[in-house]
Formats: C-alpha cells, structure tokens, sequence
C-alpha cells in the first residue's frame, strides 16, 4: 500500500485520483524517500546527490507544449491555438485558454498545479535529507523556481512538511506569504552558489540564475503584493531599486547580448543563457507549429497574430531570418516568423498535400474553422541546430532593469537601457520611454518564451487582449483545481470560480 500513501504525501492538496493521472508523477514516486504507516509518516532520509538530480531533471516539464507552458502562453495576445477541421480540438482545452473561459476542471490546469506542487515537496526532502551547503542552496532555489509559478498563476501555494502525516491537511501561503518565502530561499541561497558564466549548457543552478529570478519577482512586486486581483498597481521605487540592482549583478557576472538574436536558442549561444533544462530538447517548439509538410513535419498547431507580427520593424532581427533551401537538412525551415510561400530543402515550392497549393502562411488565422494555411508560424528554436530549452536569459535581465528604471522615475535611463538592446537587435532607437513602448519591447524580445501572461498582467493588458473572450477579473488567477480543493480544505477557491 506504500504506493497510495505517497499519492497523498507527495503533492500537498492535490487528490489520489490527479496523481495517478500524471504519467510524470508516477515515474517520480520511485524517487519518494517518505515511509507511512498507520500512526503517521516516518520520515528516512534520502540521498539528496541522487534526490538533486532528479530535481534537475523535473525541469524538462517546462519543456512541453502544454500543462505549465501553456498557461503562461496560451493565454496571451502572443498565440493563438486554431482548430483545424477535427486536429487541436482536444475537447476544448487549447481554445478555452486562448478565450479564457477555462474552469477549475481544466485538465492543463490541474496537471500544471500537480507537477509543481510534486517539485517543491521534492526539494523540500533534499533540504531535509542532510545536504551540503551547496546541495541545499540548489535545492532552495529550485524549491523558489517552481514556488513561483504557483504563487503566479494560482495565488495561493499549499506546504506539506516531509514530517506531516497521511491525514494531516497541508497549510497554505498566501500569494503575499508565498513571495516573502520565495525571496527568503533566493536569498539565503545566493552565497552557496555557484559563479557560472554564461554557456549554453548551464544547466545548474547560479548566482545569475538567482539575481534574475529575484529580479522578475521584485518587478512583479506590487501584482503579488496587491489586496486586489487588477491593477493598475502601485510599482514602490524602492522595489525598483533592487530590480535594478539583481540585474547589474548578473551584467557583472559576465553576461552580455548576443551579436546574433537566434544564437540564443541555437547549440553555439555564449553570452546570454543563464539556466537551461538538460532533460528533454525544445523539440515540441517547433512540432507545435510547423505544417504537416514541412521538413521536419510538424502537427500544424499554433501560430501568433498579425496584430503582434506588426509591432516589428523589418531591420529588426528578431523578425527572423528567410528559409535559405540549400538542400541541407532542415534548411526549408526559417527562423523567427515565418509568413507566406513555404519552400522545401532544396528551395523549391512547398506543396500542401491536403490542397495540392503552395503553401503560403497567411496574416489571418480564425480560432476555429482555420484552414491548414492559416497564420504566421514561430520558429526560435530550430531543428538543425537548437539548443537546450531556456528557461533564464540575460535579456531578460536588461528589459528588468529598463521597467524597473521607468517605474521608478529613470526615464532617461530606462530610454537608453532599452535602446542599447534594440541596437544590438537592429532596431531604431526609440525616441521616447512610455508603459505601451516597454510593454511592446518585451514581446517583442521574449516573444513565446513562456511567460507573456505574467507581464500582461503586469501592464494591465491581460483582460482584454485578443481573442479573450471572458474579460472579468477573476481570469488574472487561474482555479484550484477541484480535485485539489476536495483533498485539502484549506485551500479556499479564488473568486469567480
């Protein structure tokens, strides 16, 4: 009976019934370091080397096309998710996220909650298991990492102990808790981290890897911090001070932009990757979008919206770069946007089997009903040369570091920190600073990365962005999964649900 116990003990407030639908928990639970018997748990310590590096390899569920990816990007004015005849309907899962009509029986919503749930319970079990110094900085951090994600996008996060019994109902934080206890890990964390510079396998957890997560949270401050679910919120300079700071410690570090955009996501980036997944490959990045006929053959899936495809200039690098069809392998496929005539590999018309066309992207794509040629495709990480999945760029840093400047009443500063970016990328100086610039900046640099709802959020665009059908405030949060509230009545569902 061990196996059912650990269901109830491995993932606070989160139901028998869930787990055993996660084929990724069900691999995980060989990892469990927790024994039950009838009085209560009895906890025996692992070997957190072992339990560490399972920790590390959780993070490949960043990678996926759904679940945790899918929230932070789906619902957004960055993508949209169009049914194709009887392909991507999927019971309405991608289209309720695109028109934010999604309900707590959300089936990405309650496996994001139950994956990152499971991720902290585990480092809590490295931290309890007598690890190094460095060991627990690691497992803190990772611990922060996914906490994270769960204070953003549900509000409230539950903290079973490893000590707590099989009946015992977890606590749980709230989002104003939640942050004050992700900083503390972060924090306490930093000293026994690692130096490591920038390469395109830094797969281990860093000072970098820190300051920039502190610095997305301190920027995000006045969201989590705020009594009320929609702003506009009230950014506190002193907050924006330390965003500048964690930011210009990563610059120190030895982080620097890349010369070319797309080197970013490529096996030969040098200068701005901070933290990578090393489980798993960006595959589903680019099978989730191309066409059926394209080399490689994709499942003709999501594309974004001309709205957002207009925001770039054409100097502008990260627009992307034509497919060169030099009959090399993959060399049909460009890079960026990819929008009208499609060619093979060996840089002849591409031919949509299913019209017997040419295939040609078009600006328009409906969410329902598209044709198998509609929309402007996404390419960042490409099949030929692709690198680890990112989840820390130093980018990010830089676009911080300017909002924090703006906020905070640095608008000059903040112009010339957003302009020095936009020259490394091509792209005009801006003139001036404003929210809407900054705001479009951002997408424009980190478009598809993952975490444009949060800074939707951020700027107040999240509501009535394109395509989103349900405007009420209660869509800033998403739901606590039902089955999570049945199994622990501390959890309390958020308004509007």
């Amino acid at each position: 009976m061990k196996k059912n116990h650990l269901y109830r003990l491995l993932v606070a407030g989160v139901s028998i019934a869930s787990l055993a639908s996660c084929t990724d928990l069900i691999t995980q639970e060989k990892d469990s370091i927790v024994r039950v018997s009838t009085g209560g748990s009895v906890f025996t310590k692992g070997d957190p080397t072992a339990l560490l590096a399972s920790a590390y390899t959780d993070l490949g569920v960043f990678t996926d096309q759904a679940n945790v990816y899918s929230l932070g990007q789906h619902t957004s004015a960055e993508m949209i998710p169009p049914t194709r005849g009887v392909d991507w309907g999927d019971n309405g899962v991608w289209r309720t996220l695109d028109a934010h009509t999604w309900d707590a029986s959300h089936s990405y919503v309650r496996d994001a909650w139950n994956s990152l749930n499971q991720r902290i319970f585990k480092c809590n079990e490295i931290l309890a298991s007598d690890p190094t110094p460095s060991q627990a900085a690691q497992a803190k951090f990772l611990r922060a990492l996914n906490m994270y994600h769960v204070m953003d996008y549900f509000g409230q996060v539950p903290f079973r102990e490893v000590t707590q019994g099989v009946d015992e109902n977890p606590a749980v934080k709230t989002r104003s808790e939640a942050f004050d206890f992700i900083v503390k890990d972060l924090t306490e964390a930093l000293p026994n981290l690692v130096d490591a510079k920038p390469s395109a396998t830094n797969g281990v957890a860093s000072k970098a890897a820190a300051n920039t997560l502190l610095a997305r949270l301190y920027l995000n401050k006045a969201v989590y911090k705020s009594s009320k679910a929609e702003g506009p919120y009230t950014f506190d300079k002193a907050d924006m001070d330390k965003v500048i700071a964690y930011a210009d410690a990563v610059t120190a570090a030895g982080y620097s932009l890349e010369k070319d955009y797309f080197t970013n996501f490529t096996t030969k980036a040098s200068s701005e990757i901070i933290l990578v997944s090393l489980e798993g490959t960006p595959q589903n990045r680019w099978f989730m979008t191309l066409h059926y006929d394209q080399n490689p053959s994709g499942w003709n899936g999501f594309t974004t919206l001309a709205d957002f495809y207009d925001k770039f200039e054409k100097t502008d690098s990260r627009i992307g770069v034509p497919a060169k069809g030099n009959k090399t392998e993959f060399s049909g496929i460009g890079r960026g946007f990819l929008i009208g005539p499609q060619i093979k590999d060996d840089g002849t018309p591409l031919v949509d089997t299913r019209t017997n066309k040419v295939l040609s992207f078009t600006r328009d794509v409906p969410l329902a009903g598209a044709a198998t040629d509609k929309g402007i495709r996404v390419i960042k990480y490409h099949p030929a040369d692709a690198g680890k999945y990112i989840l820390l760029r130093y980018a990010e840093t830089v676009l911080a570091k300017a909002e924090a400047q703006l906020r905070g009443g640095d608008a000059a500063g903040a112009l010339k920190t957003v302009n020095a970016l936009r020259a490394a990328r091509g792209a005009s100086a801006l003139s001036s600073l404003t929210e809407a610039n900054m705001f479009d900046e951002i997408g424009r640099e980190t478009y598809w990365e993952g975490f444009a709802r949060t800074y939707e959020i951020r700027f107040g665009k999240f509501l009535n962005g394109t395509g989103a059908e349900n405007k009420d405030v209660s869509r800033v949060l998403f739901p606590i999964p039902s089955s999570a509230l049945v199994s622990n009545p501390n959890l309390k569902q958020n308004p509007g649900y």
